[in-house]
């Protein structure tokens, strides 16, 4: 948003989607009464958001000590070598610690030297700790170490590092490529190393061809490349999907790079494990940190791929959770379903409709004046809900309502009394805070407080045995909040009163006088730098033990997702699922995402897509963005689009605002037939997207991928972002422009069968822009070569879907002679908490298929085969692609080494496959696909087919 002579200002939300106005410079924006004033909104002029590198501060540190501990990591001394006032005064002396925790992962962690200073808490995100501060620290030396620099080398990753000015680099053992370098260079100057109690600085060089991925969350105009020179703040704020460039809900400060050298790729990942606000400059050639609190504790990934960085970082932060199978179907929710009856309609619609559904979710609607934990009696009656659900439960269906966790101020409320006597509320001077979202005047909950964790699971537990819903929604915790500063409940007037509940109504005075809310620094927040409390609580409130709301500010939506799946999985034992707004480094071991509040154009469905691909890297591997946008209603033709990518999100839902037109797949026939198209393709791959649930939970693999990660040495690939993978071979080119009936997609080198016609063929050498036609109501997916895909024959419920039988669709290049293909099954009970083979409630099937010298053979090796043949599962049907044609019919087909031939279910079809003339090479070879039809396979036994290709 480039602005010269006004400012854009939030004043409230519209559901949780910010009210904007201009302001023009140097003016004050108010609202509400006179007291609810905002803060000035002007930065600091000495402020560096707008030209990262203007000023250097400071000469930086000088190494004066450094020796090896007997684990083997390094602790050294490093003083400042020149103070300043810039920010604040330097700290002196600062611990540096290095220690290369496994093989492929190196931490260095530097905190000042004599005082412990804010990190995430221990307890939130497992670590090792390292080793205590010591109260004095030996004799100092004033001149810096004799050596210039000095090596520290684990299996994969060194760390050298020079003395003065201390700088230090990573190096990758194997190739010798410089992954980070604080060390900057004539061409390519930035600052030294800074640290202050409220600003941290630091930067590394990057080479010019560096792909970089990550840092968020934002929604990216230019697609999931990093963009030189665009604005990268990480502090969550209640700030619309809508907006781009700006930090949104969640803050993720990791990067992915990406590098070709000589046709070589290598990836490796950077995390700045920090929740205090920051600001993250990326100029193509450098990347500079520039942070108000907490200390530099960096961990570098190794990689060499993206899958191994991915896996490398969930293997610290956390590994996904493992989420229900339903969870996979397709959700329908709406802010403005406004009594049941409603809801019932919408259930009953999808079902006439005959388009997929498994969820059906209430915003705030069900609510007793919108207080969580409670229902409305007269739009939401108990016993009429409670038949609803039963009715709905048999067919397998599930209900989930939102929880805010702005807790209503008011003295008959029971989750209200048992909160204030159990003291669980984030506190300002003393008393519970006050703030107000829908509620009226509301307390927030302390997560960081071990008793707000019980109280918040009993509350939990009471409304389930009200309401026995199967999942919460989790929203407004960046945190919201529709007024700013120290507020108080006004005595003379109704709050809310009969106006929109977005406006503040509270009595409300800035509160700027503590450096906690009016740093030094201002962060771009908002993209605005408007300040650190505005619209959300005071940065010198407090939590449990005294922590300060300005350090654990961007980690509040992360322990309210910790809180909510302990609770959820305490009920009964089953298997959790949750829905995050906001998100932290680990939210993904607790919660899902959506992208907040989109808006219905046609540049919010690209950038969905960067969105979810993001977050797969960030360790949230379902995802997904509100399908037809949040608001305004979207077009008919935009609406049938969206849904031709959001049936492929990981997680699949429809949510719109009360102030929308409705927007429900079956209010449109064409819309509706788009949607039967795409979910129907959807209800087919279930058990694919939920082996890919299984392999994101134990490698923190993502389910949505860009093209890059299945194909790093491809250059074309890097930047795409109008494509995406599933898993590593389904591939899915959507229609992202009004009017248009064909799409430009990328096929990176290899062979590629369209999912919708399964004798359709595109092959290429060395990779290939193709027009696919691609007509309103079709999506185009494409599956990669050597890949057994496991599909099912869909339904209405994914319930019902699961229990038809499979087919085995198996790829080999076109007109191969020899060759493999792979692929993997899991199966469980999905109610199960854990995700996981040896519980008796999972079976784990991997598939094999090889043709060789004109012999075709696919095979099955089973892990724990008995779940899988209680539910009575079978492959029905074995579908072969790309075998040589020249040859002729299969024949001596064998099963478990015996014949097939003449059993009279069994049918074996033969057809030729077509190329794509634009893909067509010359000397192209006739190829086939045979189809086996007819088997009874179990899929809990293993099992061997054979056949030949020709006479």
């Amino acid at each position: 948003m480039q602005k010269k002579s006004t400012q854009t200002v939030r004043l409230g939300t519209l559901g949780s989607t910010p009210i904007i106005i201009k302001v023009r410079d140097g003016l004050d924006a108010s609202h509400g009464s006179d007291d609810c004033s905002l803060f000035h909104l002007a930065g600091a002029s000495s402020s560096s958001s707008a030209a990262p590198n203007a000023t250097k501060i400071g000469q930086g540190y000088r190494l004066i000590s450094i020796e090896e501990s007997s684990d083997g990591s390094l602790v050294g001394y490093l003083q400042v070598k020149q103070k300043n006032n810039i920010y604040g005064p330097d700290i002196s002396l600062l611990r540096l610690y290095v220690k290369h925790e496994t093989d492929n992962r190196l931490r260095v962690h530097i905190t000042d030297s004599k005082k412990q200073r804010w990190e995430l808490p221990y307890d939130l995100l497992p670590r090792d700790k390292p080793p205590a501060l010591k109260q004095t620290i030996g004799r100092s030396r004033k001149s810096p170490l004799s050596v210039s620099e000095t090596e520290y080398s684990g299996s994969e990753l060194i760390f050298i590092y020079k003395a003065d000015p201390f700088g230090f680099a990573v190096k990758r053992k194997s190739n010798g490529q410089t992954l980070f370098n604080t060390s900057s260079s004539e061409s390519d100057p930035f600052g030294e190393l800074v640290f202050k109690d409220q600003y941290l600085e630091i930067s590394t060089k990057l080479p010019k061809d560096a792909s970089l991925y990550g840092f968020g969350e934002s929604s990216r105009p230019h697609g999931i490349k990093l963009y030189p020179n665009d604005p990268y703040t990480l502090y969550t704020t209640d700030v619309a999907a809508l907006n781009i460039n700006v930090d949104l809900y969640g803050s993720h400060p990791v990067y992915l790079d990406l590098r070709n050298v000589g046709g070589e790729p290598s990836a490796h990942a950077v995390l700045l494990l920090n929740s205090d606000a920051m600001d993250v400059f990326y100029r193509g050639t450098s990347l500079t940190y520039k942070v108000i609190g907490g200390v530099f504790d960096f961990y570098f990934f190794a990689g060499p791929t993206p899958l191994d960085v991915v896996n490398q970082y969930t293997s610290l932060i956390g590994r996904p959770a493992p989420m229900p199978y339903w969870s996979f179907g397709f959700h329908q929710c709406r802010w403005g379903y406004h009594n049941l009856s409603v809801v019932e309609d919408v259930v009953e619609n999808y079902k006439k409709a005959q388009i997929p559904l498994d969820v059906i979710w209430t915003d705030d609607d069900h609510m007793d004046a919108k207080k969580d934990f409670t229902l409305s009696p007269i739009n939401f009656p108990r016993p009429k809900l409670l038949d609803f659900l039963d009715r709905i439960h048999k067919l397998g269906m599930k209900y989930i309502v939102i929880v805010d966790p702005g807790i209503g101020v008011n003295s008959t409320y029971g989750v209200y009394q048992r909160g204030i006597a159990n003291d669980v509320f984030i506190k300002y001077y003393g008393e519970p805070y006050v703030a107000q979202v829908w509620p009226g005047a509301v307390h927030f909950p302390d997560f960081l407080n071990p008793k707000t964790v019980s109280w918040w699971g009993d509350e939990i537990r009471r409304f389930h045995e009200l309401v026995p819903v199967d999942g919460l929604w989790i929203d407004m915790n960046e945190v919201s909040n529709f007024c700013t500063g120290k507020c108080t409940i006004p005595k003379d007037r109704d709050c809310p009163g009969t106006g929109p509940g977005w406006i503040c109504c509270l009595d409300c005075k800035n509160v700027t006088m503590t450096r906690w809310d009016d740093p030094p620094y201002k962060v771009n927040a908002s993209g605005e730098q408007v300040p650190l409390g505005y619209k959300t609580i005071a940065t010198s409130a407090t939590h449990y033990k005294g922590v300060l709301e300005y350090d654990a500010h961007s980690i509040y939506g992360f322990t309210h997702a910790i809180a909510t799946h302990k609770a959820l999985q305490g009920l009964q034992g089953k298997r959790p699922f949750v829905l995050s707004r906001s998100t932290f480094v680990g939210s993904g071991k607790y919660a899902a995402h959506w992208s907040g509040d989109n808006k219905a154009t046609w540049d919010d469905l690209k950038y969905s897509i960067s969105t979810m691909l993001n977050f797969g890297i960030f360790g949230v591997p379902m995802v997904g963005s509100d399908i037809c946008g949040f608001y305004p209603g979207p077009t008919e033709e935009l609406c049938s689009r969206w849904i031709e990518v959001g049936a492929f999100y990981p997680f699949s839902r429809d949510h719109s605002s009360h102030d929308s037109a409705r927007q429900e797949l079956y209010l449109w026939e064409s819309v509706a037939e788009s949607a039967r198209n795409a979910l129907g393709i959807r209800y087919k791959i279930l058990p694919y997207l939920y082996t890919l649930n299984y392999e994101a939970h134990k490698t923190g693999a993502p389910i949505a991928r860009p093209l890059f990660f299945s194909f790093p040495s491809y250059t074309e690939s890097y930047g795409l972002s109008t494509q995406f993978l599933l898993g590593s071979s389904l591939m899915i080119s959507p229609v992202l422009e009004q009017g248009k009936t064909q799409v430009k997609a990328l096929f990176p080198p290899g062979t590629w069968y369209s999912f919708l016609d399964l004798t359709h063929t595109i092959v290429s050498k060395d990779g290939v822009y193709v027009t696919l036609d691609a007509p309103l109501h079709v999506v185009n997916v494409h599956l990669y070569q050597n890949t057994i895909l496991p599909i099912q024959q869909g339904g209405l419920i994914s319930k019902d879907a699961r229990m038809t039988p499979f087919t085995l669709i198996i790829t080999f290049p076109s007109g191969a002679s020899k060759g493999q293909a792979k692929g993997n099954l899991y199966i469980d009970d999905d109610e199960q908490p854990e995700m996981q083979l040896g519980n008796g409630y999972s079976t784990y099937v991997d598939l094999y298929a090889t043709l060789k010298q004109g012999s075709v053979k696919v095979w099955s090796q089973v892990q724990e085969g008995k779940f899988a043949l209680d539910q009575g599962l079978v492959i029905e049907k074995l579908t072969v692609l790309g075998l040589d044609g020249s040859g002729g019919a299969p024949s001596a087909i064998e099963l478990d080494g015996k014949p097939v031939a003449g059993v009279s279910h069994v049918e074996v079809n033969t057809q030729e496959h077509t190329y794509h003339m634009e893909s067509q090479e010359d000397g192209q070879k006739k190829s086939m696909m045979v189809e086996v039809k007819g088997l009874n396979i179990p899929v809990g036994k293993n099992f061997v087919m054979t056949w030949k290709m020709g006479l």
